[in-house]
């Protein structure tokens, strides 16, 4: 008796995945324990001395979140643009996607200096570092992201204007899904970081 895809067991469901996407949910997997054990560190460092200290969150991370909520727009149109191939506006929106993540990452260093100007630096209280480490494990986790956006970029623009390639492109499904998991990708680290953020606003 055969079994359908909707009874299919959990590991069933992992054993039809291409390798790509086991390895890319095991990794989130991963890095979810990371920012969580991480998390319950800092909540139970102390957070009344860095309340204490009456701070305000960095203007910096105020614009960054901004830009990587906009940044999972953009990657989301990239799915969208991607189904009705058209390679101008995914590589478009690849390269805006792209963009946002490079200012976001440029203003988490200003924010970090912003945190330093207030008195919160990375040998000093203990949630105070925290502050360092999670915001930094952050943007090392998305510039993973990033190397692989640009990669994308460039075999797409390479592509677009030769018709055989372009069509093997929107054919391929392989393609379809390197796509689709960097999308799945940036919008967890988006969320990951709003988690963060909502975090560190309360906490100063």
């Amino acid at each position: 008796m055969s079994v359908t895809s909707d009874n299919k067991t959990w590991f069933q469901r992992i054993e039809d995945m291409h390798p790509y996407e086991t390895l890319l949910y095991l990794g989130m997997f991963g890095s979810g324990l990371i920012f969580l054990f991480l998390t319950v560190a800092f909540l139970f460092s102390g957070l009344d001395q860095l309340g204490g200290m009456n701070k305000k969150i960095p203007v910096s991370f105020l614009i960054s979140t901004f830009l990587l909520v906009s940044s999972g727009y953009t990657a989301t149109r990239i799915r969208i643009y991607f189904q009705e191939e058209n390679a101008e506006k995914v590589i478009r929106a690849l390269g805006v996607t792209l963009l946002l993540g490079l200012l976001f990452t440029s203003l988490q260093i200003t924010g970090w200096k912003e945190l330093q100007s207030m008195g919160i630096d990375f040998q000093g209280i203990p949630s105070g570092s925290f502050l360092y480490v999670l915001s930094g494990i952050h943007v090392f986790h998305l510039l993973g992201a990033m190397i692989f956006a640009v990669i994308l970029w460039a075999q797409l623009r390479n592509r677009k204007n030769d018709e055989v390639k372009r069509l093997i492109l929107f054919t391929n499904p392989f393609e379809k899904m390197r796509l689709r998991l960097f999308t799945v990708y940036w919008q967890f680290m988006d969320g990951i970081w709003l988690i963060l953020f909502l975090l560190f606003a309360v906490s100063l």
